[in-house]
């Protein structure tokens, strides 16, 4: 259970939907985000910038960001936590 994530410039995901967060240098990841961008499915936040973290969500979409991995996977864990503390406090009324 996440909310939306601020993924950089103003965008956000539905942070339900994200399966990985991944540093885009590899090999592989640069040949998965080219095999999206053939099938329609890349969504490139960047913003022209260099691409810092590649998110792949469950619908196989992948998302270009340029913050750091670490820096949206911190984000995730925020939302992770403030949920949790509002659905603390319902369960504590009811």
């Amino acid at each position: 259970m996440f909310g939306l994530i601020n993924i950089g410039f103003g965008n956000v995901i539905a942070g339900d939907r994200i399966v990985a967060i991944v540093n885009p240098e590899s090999a592989p990841l640069k040949r998965l985000k080219e095999d999206a961008k053939d099938e329609g499915k890349l969504i490139d936040a960047t913003y022209g910038r260099k691409t810092r973290a590649i998110l792949i969500s469950d619908s196989n979409h992948i998302i270009l960001s340029a913050i750091q991995p670490e820096t949206i996977a911190q984000r995730f864990m925020q939302s992770f936590y403030e949920i949790e503390e509002q659905l603390d406090k319902i369960r504590r009324k009811g």
